[in-house]
C-alpha cells in the first residue's frame, strides 16, 4: 500500500476505517477485519472525528463536513451520532467513544493510529462478472512488522525463499478459512444495493418518494413535484428523523422499484408515497407510509383541500400530512422491540405515551421514560425538552397534585436547554407554556412567536398564541391561529383541548350554538376532562336546555377532583379568566350560565 492510501487508514478499538474507499471494519472474534454495515452520513462524521482525535469538533463543522453546502436541522447530526455509537460503543466497557461537549459539538476519545492492521481483512463483495482485479491472497496479504502508527511497514529484505513459501503455505490454510467467514460476514453485515436482507436504517429514517400526478394534463406534474419537495422539507423537522434528500429521491421517479429495495439502497426504515389529483383550487393528496423492511403498509390517509390561493394550498397540504405523518412515525418507532434501549429509544416511547392522549397514567408514564432518557445521556437536549414541556402540560391540563414543583423543574430544564442550544423550538414552546401555566401571556405569546419564527407549521405554537389572545382581551383575533392549529394537525393528542378552547371563545362572545357544536366535540374526542362538561353545562342552560345543562353540570362535578363545581365562588378561586375586560365577558356567559345550570355562589 502507498503512503498516500495508508493515510486513509485510521484503527482504534478493534475497528479499521478506510476513508478512502468510504468502509468501516470491525475485527471479529478470528482476528479478521470484516465490513460491517453503516450510513454514508455516518460513516463521513467518524472520517471527521478520528482525524481529530482528542480535539473538540464544533457542530457547525462537522455539519460542513458531512452535509456540504446543505441545510440541514440540528437535530440530523443528534441522529447520526446515535447511529454511530450504537455501532463503535457496541461491548465498550466505559462510556463511548464519542464525547458530548454540551453545547459546542463532539471530541473523540479512544486512541488513534494511522496505517495497515497487523490483522488480514476481509475483501469487499463485488459486483458484476468480470475479474475481481486482485486474489483474496494479494488482497488480505499482510505488511511486515512495522512500527504503530507508521504508515504501513515492509517485510524483511533478507527475507528467504524458504520463508516466503513457508508464509505463503501458512497464508492459504488461512485464507481458506477466511473465504467461508468472508461470505458468512458479508452475507449478515454488509449493505450494497441490490443485496439481501440489510441491517434497519436509523430510526425515523424516510425518503418521500416523487408523488405521482393523477391528473391528465402533464403539465399539472410540478403541482405534485412541489407537494413531494415541501413535504420532505416538513418532515425533516420532525426531531432526530433522517429524511433521504429530494435530489436522491427523484432517481426514483417513474421507476418500478418496490419499498424493499429502496429501504436496502437508502438505509430507511420507512418510505412514504402518494398521488396529487387537482382541480382548480380543489386538491386531493393520497399518501402510505409503508414499512421499508416487510413492505407492510403502516397508514394510509386522503387529504382534501380547496383555497383560491395556490401557494396556500400547497402549504397546508404539506403541512397536514406531515404533521399526522410526525405521530405516526413517533408510534411506529415506539413499538420496535429494542434489547437494549438507548436515550432516543427512551425518547420516543416518551413521546407515543404522550400521543394517547391527556391523562395521568399517560403523563406519568411518559415522564418516566424521559428521566429515564436522561439518565442514559445526562447531556441531551432533546430529553431536557420533552421532560420540560410534558412537566408544563401536565399542569395546563390539571391533571397533576404538584403544579408548583413541576413549574419550577420544567423552567430549570428549559434554562438548561436554551443555554446550551439557543435555537430549540421545543424549549421555547416549552418556556412560552410555563409562563402561560402561570398566566404572564404576553411574555408567552413572545415565545410561541419565537417558535413559529423556526417552523411556521408549529400547530402547538399558534393554538398557544390563540389562547394568549383570550386571556389578553384580544377576543376577536383568537379563532383564527386555533383553527389554523386544527387544520395543520387534525389528529393532534390534545385536539379535545383545543376543540374546548374554541368553543369557550364562541361562549364568551354569545353565540351558544357554536359553542355547544364545538364543546360537545371536545368531550367526545377527549372524555373525562371536567373543564368542557361545565363550560357545556353553561352553554346548554344559556340555550334554555335546563335538562342538557344539569346533565353536564353533574359530570363536571363527578370528573372533578377538588370540587370546583360546587359553587360560583370556588370556581373564581380556582380558575383564571384573563384580563378585566375578559373576565366581564366570564361574568355574562360562563358564570351567567351555571348560575342557571344550579351552581350557587357560595
Amino acid at each position: 500500500m502507498d503512503a498516500l492510501a495508508a493515510a486513509d487508514i485510521a484503527l482504534f478499538e478493534g475497528f479499521r476505517l478506510d476513508r478512502r474507499g468510504g468502509v468501516l471494519y470491525r475485527r471479529d472474534q478470528q482476528g479478521v477485519f470484516a465490513p460491517i454495515a453503516i450510513g454514508r452520513r455516518a460513516l463521513d462524521l467518524l472520517g471527521v472525528l478520528v482525524e481529530r482525535p482528542g480535539d473538540l469538533v464544533s457542530r457547525d463543522e462537522i455539519i460542513e463536513a458531512v452535509w456540504p453546502e446543505t441545510t440541514v436541522e440540528d437535530s440530523n447530526l443528534n441522529v447520526q451520532v446515535a447511529a454511530l455509537r450504537r455501532i463503535i460503543d457496541d461491548g465498550r466497557a466505559e462510556g463511548s467513544c464519542i464525547q458530548t461537549v454540551s453545547g459546542r459539538g463532539y471530541r473523540f476519545v479512544a486512541p488513534v493510529t494511522r496505517g495497515e492492521p497487523a490483522a488480514p481483512t476481509v475483501p469487499l463483495p463485488r459486483s458484476g462478472n468480470g475479474s475481481s482485479g486482485g486474489s483474496i491472497a494479494e488482497n488480505v496479504r499482510p505488511h511486515g512488522p512495522g512500527t504503530p502508527g507508521q504508515l504501513g511497514g515492509t517485510l524483511p529484505a533478507a527475507a528467504s525463499g524458504d520463508r516466503d513459501r513457508l508464509w505463503r503455505g501458512i497464508m492459504a490454510t488461512v485464507i481458506g478459512a477466511l473465504s467461508l467467514i468472508a461470505a458468512v460476514v458479508t452475507a449478515l453485515n454488509w449493505h450494497s444495493p441490490g443485496s439481501g436482507e440489510a441491517h434497519p436504517g436509523p430510526r425515523l429514517s424516510i425518503v418521500v418518494l416523487p408523488f405521482a400526478n393523477l391528473n391528465n394534463d402533464p403539465e399539472q406534474q410540478y403541482f405534485a413535484d412541489a407537494v413531494t419537495e415541501d413535504l420532505t422539507t416538513n418532515l425533516s423537522r420532525i426531531s432526530g428523523s433522517f429524511v433521504i434528500s429530494r435530489n436522491t429521491a427523484f432517481t426514483y421517479k417513474d421507476k418500478p422499484v418496490n419499498a424493499k429495495q429502496i429501504g436496502r439502497e437508502l438505509g430507511v426504515r420507512y418510505v412514504l408515497e402518494g398521488s396529487v389529483r387537482r382541480s382548480g383550487s380543489q386538491v386531493r393528496v393520497n399518501t402510505q407510509l409503508i414499512d421499508a423492511a416487510t413492505d407492510a403498509h403502516l397508514w394510509a390517509e386522503q387529504f382534501d383541500s380547496d383555497t383560491v390561493d395556490l401557494f396556500a394550498l400547497q402549504n397546508e397540504i404539506t403541512s397536514r400530512i406531515g404533521n399526522t405523518l410526525s405521530l405516526e412515525l413517533i408510534g411506529a418507532e415506539a413499538a420496535r422491540p429494542t434489547a437494549d434501549p438507548d436515550a432516543l429509544d427512551y425518547i420516543l416511547r416518551g413521546r407515543a405515551a404522550l400521543a394517547k392522549g391527556p391523562r395521568r397514567d399517560n403523563f406519568a408514564e411518559a415522564i418516566r421514560l424521559f428521566e429515564r432518557a436522561l439518565a442514559v445521556d445526562p447531556q441531551s437536549v432533546a430529553a431536557r425538552s420533552r421532560l420540560a414541556n410534558a412537566l408544563i402540560v401536565r399542569v395546563l391540563d390539571e391533571l397533576t397534585d404538584s403544579a408548583a414543583a413541576d413549574i419550577a423543574r420544567a423552567e430549570g430544564l428549559i434554562d438548561q436547554v436554551l443555554a446550551a442550544s439557543p435555537r430549540n423550538p421545543l424549549a421555547h414552546y416549552a418556556k412560552g407554556q410555563a409562563l402561560r401555566a402561570q398566566r404572564h401571556c404576553e411574555e408567552a405569546a413572545l415565545e410561541y412567536e419565537t417558535v413559529l419564527a423556526f417552523d411556521r407549521n408549529s400547530a402547538g405554537a399558534l393554538m398557544g398564541i390563540g389562547r394568549c389572545k383570550v386571556y389578553t382581551g384580544s377576543l376577536d383575533e383568537a379563532l383564527p391561529p386555533m383553527e389554523q392549529a386544527i387544520r395543520l394537525s387534525p389528529r393532534d393528542p390534545g385536539i379535545a383541548t383545543w376543540y374546548e378552547s374554541i368553543g369557550q371563545v364562541h361562549l364568551l362572545q354569545s353565540r351558544i350554538d357554536e359553542a355547544i357544536l364545538w364543546l360537545e366535540k371536545s368531550c367526545s374526542a377527549g372524555p373525562g376532562r371536567p373543564w368542557a362538561h361545565a363550560r357545556l353545562a353553561s352553554a346548554y342552560a344559556l340555550k334554555g336546555d335546563s335538562d342538557r345543562a344539569a346533565t353536564e353540570l353533574a359530570e363536571a362535578r363527578k370528573l372533578s377532583s377538588d370540587g370546583r363545581y360546587s359553587s360560583i365562588a370556588r370556581v373564581k378561586a380556582l380558575g383564571y379568566f384573563g384580563v378585566p375586560k375578559i373576565r366581564a365577558l366570564f361574568e355574562t356567559t360562563f358564570f351567567a350560565g351555571l348560575r342557571k345550570a344550579g351552581v350557587p355562589e357560595e
